[in-house]
């Protein structure tokens, strides 16, 4: 369920970043700054456990941050 989550906020990133990529950046922030609290929050977990948290979401956050990049690239290289 969660990695549905993920994939539906990375693709709603990247058509925000092909359709208004100025506008987009909003949206990303407030995905980072969800992903980065609850990296915060897992790493604190004890031991591998909280590794393996921090790793999850901080993996996450890259997903959207790359899947938002590449709507902003394609709109730069469409030809409108």
């Amino acid at each position: 369920m969660v990695i549905g989550i993920v994939i539906g906020i990375c693709v709603l990133l990247l058509i925000l970043g092909f359709l208004v990529p100025r506008l987009s950046n909003h949206a990303k922030r407030g995905s980072d700054k969800g992903f980065s609290l609850g990296q915060r929050a897992g790493g604190k977990a004890p031991g591998p456990l909280g590794r393996l948290f921090s790793k999850a979401f901080g993996k996450s956050r890259r997903a959207t941050d790359k899947s938002h990049s590449a709507g902003k690239r394609a709109r730069e290289k469409a030809p409108f």
